[in-house]
C-alpha cells in the first residue's frame, strides 16, 4: 500500500552490534530453523550461525575478493528482513544484502565493481570449521561431523555461477546471488537439502527480485497483526519492535521434545563465541516455560489461531514424572519453571472463542494445576512452596536469605530458607481460576471444585502475607508462615491477580515512591529499604559476574509488565486513579526498550540498572515480558469477558490514538480517539458507539 510504513521502515538501525562482541553484527530474520546469533563484517554468512539451538557453524559461505579490503569501514543498516552493507575504496565498490527465507535457505544477493586497472577475482568459500566438506559440481555440501542434541546439520552452498571463482574486469560491474539451504539429517537427507537449493536457483529471477521476493515475505507476518498509532512516538515504535521480537523468537523446530511451533527466549547467547560448533554456556534459544506464558500475552493477539494453539500443545505435552511443565531443547527436558500458563491459555481463549480447543486441553491444563497442587502444595493451605530460588525464575530475590540475615555468600545452601512464595503462590491462582473459567466455559461439572480452591487460595494469600504496619505482601517461612520482611517486587502480584482488598492500595503505590521501587529505572526489583538492595546486581557489596542473573534490585522487564498491569488494572477498578501513573512508568518501561538512550536502537535486553537504566546484561530483543498487551488493554481499554468486550481506556495524555486490525471472535474491532474530535469504536466496519472524550462502553459478543 503507498505510503504505509513497514517494519523495514519503523525499526531500520546502522550498525547494529553486539555490545559485548564489539564488530560482531545483528541480524534480523530467523527461517524456521536456522538463524543467526551474530556476523562477522564479511561478504557473506560468517560469524555465529545456528540451527534450531545453538551450534555455532562459523560459515555458511563467504565470497573472498582478491583487492585487499579494510571492512572495518563496511557500512551496515540492520532491517528486521536483511542486513544491508557497503564498501569502497579506490579500487572496489561493494554492496550486499543478506536474507533468509523461512524454510531454512539464507542468500546474499551482492554487486561487485572494479575501480582498479587490473582484472579482480571472486571466490565462493565454503570451509567450516570442523565440518565434513563434500563438492558437487557448482555446490560444496557440509555437515557436522557429530549430532547435536540427537539432530545433526546439513548444509548445501553454492551460487548463480558454474565454478568458485570468476574475474571481474576493469571497470566492470557484476551482480549476483549466492545461498545456502539448511536441513537436519536425522529427518532430511543430503538430495532434499541439495534440491531445495535447486529449487531456490532454479526460479532465475534477477538479484533485485529475489531480494524483494524476500522482503515481502517476511513483512507478510506485519500485515495481519494489529495495528496501532498514536500522538507518542516512542509507544508506536516500541509497539511494532514487540511485534518484531515475537516473530524473531517464533520456531519450527518439528523435532524431539520440540515438534511443535515454540517460541524462545530470545536468539542470543551467554556463550564463547570464538570456537565453533562449541556450545557450552547458557542460551535462550529453546522452550523456556517460565516465559511462554508472558509470550502468549502478547501473541494473543495475532489472529494465527492455529499457530498460537501449537504453542500451547507443545508446552503442554513436556512434563515431568508428576505432571509438572518441564522446560526442554529437542533431545532434554527440566528446567521446570514456576508460571501462569494456565491463565494465559485462559486469556487467549476470550480472545479466538474455540471451545474446541479447550475441550481438547483441558485435561492437560488440569494435569498440570494438579501437580503444582501436589509437588508444591504447603500442608496447612494452598500456598506454594519454593525450595529452590532459581524455580521462581527470580534468582536472589532477598526473602530467600532473611532468616539468615543476608548473609555474604549466598551461594550456602544452608542459608537458603524455603518460602510460601507471592509469586508462584499467585501464579498457582490464577492457573486454578483460568482453568474453573475454561471448565465453566464447556459446561464441565468439575469446574466448581476449581473455582472454590481459586477462592480459597485468594483468601489465604490476601490474609496471610499481608503486613498491616508496613502496608505491603510478604513471602512466608514455609513452617511458620513468619513473614520474610523484605519488600520484594512480587509483592504487588496482588494487586495484578485482583485480589487485595481495595483499602490496601498503599501497598502498589510503593511502586511510585523514590523510597521504595521507582529508583529511576522503571521498577526496582526489591525496594531501596532492603538491606541486601543493589542497584547493580550485586550481592552484600560484591559484584557478580557478567550478565548474571540477580533479582536484589536491578530492573527486569519480566516484571515491569506485570507490575504495569497491575497499575492499570487497579485504576480501572478505582475511578482510573492511577492513568497518570501508568502512562509516566509505561512510557519508562517503553524507554528501556533502546540502548543508552538511543531511541534510534531498538536494543531489549534481560536486566537493567535499577538506578540509571544501564543494560546490565547483552541479550538483544530479549523475549520474556509483555508490552503489547499494555496497550491493547489499557491505552485502548479493551477487556473481553466471556459474553462481551469492555472498551475502557485509561488517560495517559495522548492528543490521538487509534488501533486497528484488533480481532476478537472473528470480528474486527477498530478504536479510534482524537482528543479534539472523538472516541469511536467500529465493529467490521459499522461504528457502534462514538462519544466526546474517554468514555467506557460494552459491546456484546
Amino acid at each position: 500500500m503507498m505510503g504505509k510504513l513497514t517494519i523495514d521502515d519503523r525499526l531500520a538501525t546502522k550498525n547494529r552490534m553486539l555490545r559485548a562482541y564489539p564488530g560482531k553484527l545483528l541480524f534480523g530474520p530467523v527461517a524456521d530453523r536456522l538463524f543467526v546469533d551474530c556476523l562477522d563484517r564479511k561478504p557473506g554468512f560468517c560469524g555465529n550461525i545456528d540451527f534450531i539451538h545453538k551450534v555455532n557453524l562459523d560459515m555458511l559461505f563467504e565470497v573472498v575478493c582478491s583487492s585487499p579490503m579494510n571492512m572495518v569501514l563496511a557500512k551496515t543498516v540492520w532491517y528486521p528482513s536483511h542486513l544491508q552493507m557497503e564498501y569502497e575504496d579506490e579500487k572496489v565498490a561493494f554492496f550486499e544484502t543478506k536474507h533468509l527465507n523461512a524454510n531454512d535457505v539464507a542468500f546474499c544477493r551482492q554487486q561487485w565493481t572494479n575501480k582498479g586497472d587490473s582484472p579482480m577475482t571472486l571466490t565462493l568459500r565454503v570451509e567450516p570449521a570442523g565440518c565434513i566438506i563434500t563438492r558437487s559440481g557448482a555446490y560444496t555440501f557440509f555437515q557436522m561431523p557429530e549430532p547435536l542434541r540427537d539432530y545433526r546439520v546439513g548444509v548445501c552452498a553454492g551460487w548463480q555461477f558454474a565454478d568458485d571463482q570468476i574475474t571481474v574486469a576493469p571497470g566492470e560491474t557484476v551482480a549476483f546471488v549466492a545461498a545456502a539451504a539448511a536441513g537436519n539429517l536425522e529427518t532430511e537427507t543430503k538430495e532434499s537439502i541439495t534440491a531445495k537449493l535447486d529449487a531456490f536457483f532454479r526460479t532465475g529471477q534477477t538479484p533485485e527480485a529475489y531480494a524483494e521476493e524476500s522482503v515481502k515475505a517476511y513483512q507478510a507476518f506485519f500485515e495481519t497483526v494489529p495495528d496501532f498509532s498514536s500522538s507518542d512516538p516512542l509507544l508506536d515504535k516500541t509497539w511494532w519492535y514487540r511485534w518484531y521480537i515475537l516473530r524473531n523468537a517464533t520456531s519450527k523446530p518439528d523435532f524431539g521434545y520440540l515438534k511443535h511451533p515454540t517460541v524462545y527466549e530470545g536468539r542470543a547467547h551467554k556463550t564463547s563465541k570464538d570456537t565453533p560448533l562449541k556450545v557450552g554456556g547458557w542460551e535462550f534459544s529453546r522452550l523456556i516455560n517460565l516465559s511462554t506464558p508472558l509470550q502468549m500475552t502478547d501473541y494473543r493477539w495475532c489472529p494465527d489461531k492455529e499457530l498460537l494453539h501449537e504453542f500451547i500443545r507443545g508446552n503442554l505435552s513436556i512434563y515431568d514424572d508428576n505432571g509438572v511443565l518441564q522446560s526442554a531443547f529437542t533431545n532434554h527436558k527440566g528446567s521446570g519453571f514456576a508460571n501462569f500458563l494456565i491463565w494465559a491459555i485462559y486469556r487467549m481463549y476470550l480472545v479466538d472463542g474455540d471451545k474446541e480447543f479447550l475441550k481438547e486441553i483441558i485435561p492437560d491444563a488440569k494435569r498440570a494445576v494438579d501437580a503444582n497442587t501436589k509437588v508444591y502444595g504447603a500442608k496447612n493451605d494452598l500456598m506454594q512452596i519454593e525450595v529452590k530460588h532459581a524455580r521462581t525464575g527470580k534468582e536472589c530475590q532477598p526473602s530467600f536469605w532473611y532468616f539468615s540475615e543476608f548473609p555474604a555468600n549466598y551461594k550456602d545452601k544452608s542459608k537458603i530458607t524455603p518460602l510460601k512464595r507471592l509469586d508462584t503462590s499467585v501464579y498457582h491462582y490464577l492457573n486454578i481460576k483460568g482453568l474453573a473459567l475454561m471448565m465453566e466455559a464447556v459446561d464441565d461439572p468439575e469446574a466448581s471444585v476449581y473455582k472454590e480452591m481459586a477462592n480459597t487460595l485468594a483468601a489465604q494469600i490476601n490474609e496471610k502475607t499481608w503486613d498491616e504496619k508496613t502496608k505491603f505482601y510478604y513471602d512466608l517461612h514455609h513452617e511458620t508462615d513468619e513473614k520474610a520482611m523484605v519488600k520484594n517486587i512480587v509483592g504487588i502480584y496482588p494487586y495484578w491477580a485482583d485480589i487485595a482488598d481495595d483499602d490496601r492500595l498503599e501497598g502498589l503505590e510503593k511502586l511510585f515512591d523514590p523510597a521504595y521501587f521507582n529508583t529511576g529505572s522503571v521498577f526496582s526489583t526489591v525496594a531501596k529499604d532492603c538491606p541486601a538492595y543493589a542497584a547493580h546486581g550485586g550481592w552484600m557489596g560484591v559484584m557478580k559476574g557478567r550478565d548474571s542473573c540477580m533479582w536484589d534490585g536491578p530492573s527486569w522487564p519480566y516484571t515491569n509488565g506485570i507490575a504495569l498491569e497491575a497499575v492499570g488494572r487497579q485504576s480501572k477498578i478505582h475511578g482510573h486513579c492511577y492513568d497518570g501513573q501508568f502512562g509516566e512508568f509505561l512510557r519508562k518501561y517503553a524507554y528501556q526498550h533502546y540502548r543508552n538512550g538511543n531511541f534510534e536502537e531498538p536494543y531489549l535486553v534481560e536486566q537493567y540498572h535499577a538506578e540509571t537504566g544501564e543494560n546490565l546484561s547483552d541479550e538483544p530483543d530479549y523475549n520474556h515480558s509483555y508490552f503489547n498487551d499494555l496497550i491493547v488493554s489499557y491505552v485502548a481499554g479493551v477487556e473481553i469477558r466471556e459474553n462481551s468486550v469492555v472498551i475502557d481506556p485509561l488517560d495517559i495524555g495522548l492528543s490521538h490514538f487509534s488501533l486497528k486490525n484488533l480481532q476478537i471472535r472473528g470480528k474486527i474491532f477498530e478504536i479510534a480517539y482524537a482528543k479534539d474530535d472523538a472516541f469511536t469504536v467500529t465493529v467490521d466496519g459499522t461504528v457502534v458507539s462514538s462519544a466526546t472524550g474517554l468514555k467506557k462502553v460494552e459491546i456484546p459478543l
